[in-house]
């Protein structure tokens, strides 16, 4: 069950190069291809090291294959992967330059990497690439107060920017449940969500402009630095979610935001999903502006208190959470209580102050890790539908995982329809492996039918690609694949990826 797009339970946050190699299903041998013809590799692995080393740092070029075997893949570990034949770790615009250029005079391929904390597999090496890890290259380069913005390097940490800039007394939003581990680079390369999305928008919202390295070393600048621009087609937001398949990001144009005041949450009880997505929908469309509104079922809600003992409601089917960042968010939580009372909520709590509504988000965060726990290995969905289906596509999960006999564990970023279905499995039995695949494609096949899409933030990388041909149908397929082909005529950038 090699090629199964699923996750072993109870992984760190992130991974790291001095992770056990024999966690990593890569393919083949572990030995370092010298002869490339055994390998089936069109160039010599000898001519690749000597010309990528000639234009490197000491310590820049990895070749060790116990090495760089801990880079084949992201956190979406039984996702198919190949053996890389390198691992560079650039510090410099050039040094990514150079890279390429040789890539593309040997047509060797290259995966650009940040964290790794991607969950579709999309940064997983393919058999003799270079994987290009932009990690090094983490230096927060300007933070304007007047206009807002911030200049970064790819490989910049989400939660270091957040903090750099709140000393500033401004505020970037996009913040995924890994914003501790992530990488503006990589976030840039999923457009990333967040628990903030439902008022402040996803990743794409945010970057102004890109520096990117193209297939063959040009170097290509997008955007701007203005707060209004539209000259010419929008490229920025092309390789927004383009997941290294177009050109590699080496620096970014960010825009920030005001600081807001600190958020104040609340607690909602509901009989039923059906119930608590009743109360999703009253809230937006009473045009409340609620800075998160995530949703966790009752499975999630009893995962969460036997791993961190929250104290979280287990008689409950669902649980909503509200928070609110705005001058009288006690007022605000008040209306959405109030709401939540009308749609069958058997009670609503309010926290009392910032510590305790930072302790529902911390529940909130440690929902995978805490489904993780239930069984060996998980599959987590990405599905999100218009709001108004949600309570459709909840109910229609729950069945799903009632007709394959597995536990199935939701949480949702309620407030933009986005759901995060984890099935919970053990891959050692191959009737429930088998089940759990089955289930996951009927909970994406749901999404489609329900009017949605397979990937609201995750990505395609690996696992959705069967899917992703799907959702755009012939034409889309055609027009996607022609962008490709116009900015990697080689097909050299991440292949095998998205389509």
């Amino acid at each position: 069950m090699d090629d199964l797009p699923v996750r072993p339970a109870a992984r760190p946050a992130a991974h790291h190069p001095e992770r056990s190699a024999t966690h990593v299903p890569v393919q083949g041998p572990a030995d370092e291809p010298a002869d490339r013809h055994a390998h089936g590799l069109t160039y010599d692995p000898a001519d690749l090291y000597a010309r990528l080393a000639a234009g490197l740092p000491p310590g820049a070029l990895l070749t060790d294959p116990d090495v760089t075997a801990a880079y084949a893949t992201d956190m979406a570990s039984f996702c198919t992967a190949g053996r890389p034949a390198a691992v560079v770790l650039p510090r410099t615009v050039e040094q990514v330059r150079h890279v390429m250029r040789t890539a593309t005079a040997l047509r060797v391929p290259v995966v650009p990497q940040g964290a790794r904390t991607g969950l579709s597999g999309g940064a997983n090496a393919s058999d003799g690439c270079i994987v290009l890890s932009l990690v090094g290259m983490d230096g927060i380069l300007e933070i304007n107060t007047v206009d807002r913005t911030a200049v970064v390097e790819p490989g910049v940490v989400n939660a270091v920017l957040s903090r750099a800039v709140a000393e500033r007394g401004l505020y970037y939003p996009p913040d995924p449940s890994s914003w501790e581990q992530c990488t503006i680079g990589g976030n840039i390369g999923t457009a990333s969500g967040g628990l903030c999305c439902v008022k402040y928008g996803v990743t794409a919202e945010y970057v102004l402009g890109l520096d990117l390295v193209l297939a063959d070393g040009r170097l290509l600048r997008t955007g701007r630095r203005t707060a209004k621009g539209v000259a010419g087609y929008d490229l920025t937001r092309l390789f927004v979610g383009s997941e290294g398949t177009l050109g590699v990001v080496v620096g970014a144009v960010l825009a920030l935001r005001p600081a807001p005041p600190r958020q104040l949450a609340l607690a909602a009880e509901f009989p039923s999903s059906a119930a608590a997505c009743e109360a999703v929908c009253a809230v937006m469309e009473a045009g409340l502006t609620p800075s998160l509104l995530e949703l966790m079922d009752r499975t999630t809600v009893r995962a969460v208190n036997a791993l961190g003992r929250m104290g979280l409601p287990e008689t409950t089917e669902a649980l909503l959470l509200a928070a609110f960042d705005t001058p009288d968010p006690a007022a605000d939580l008040a209306a959405v209580g109030e709401l939540c009372a009308a749609a069958g909520a058997t009670a609503v709590v309010p926290a009392e102050d910032e510590a305790e509504s930072e302790l529902l988000l911390q529940a909130r965060r440690m929902s995978l890790t805490a489904l993780e726990a239930l069984r060996p290995a998980t599959m987590i969905d990405d599905v999100c539908v218009p709001r108004s289906r949600l309570a459709e596509m909840l109910d229609g999960t729950a069945a799903i995982a009632e007709r394959y006999g597995l536990t199935v564990g939701v949480c949702a970023h309620a407030g933009d329809g986005n759901t995060h279905p984890v099935v919970c499995f053990d891959p050692a039995d191959e009737d429930e492996a088998r089940r759990a695949r089955e289930s996951f494609d009927a909970i994406m096949a749901l999404g489609l039918e329900l009017g949605g899409t397979i990937t609201g933030e995750h990505g395609v990388g690996v696992l959705k690609k069967e899917w992703l041909a799907r959702e755009l149908g012939p034409v889309g397929l055609e027009m996607q694949r022609a962008v490709k082909r116009a900015f990697d005529p080689l097909g050299l950038l991440n292949p095998g990826k998205l389509f």
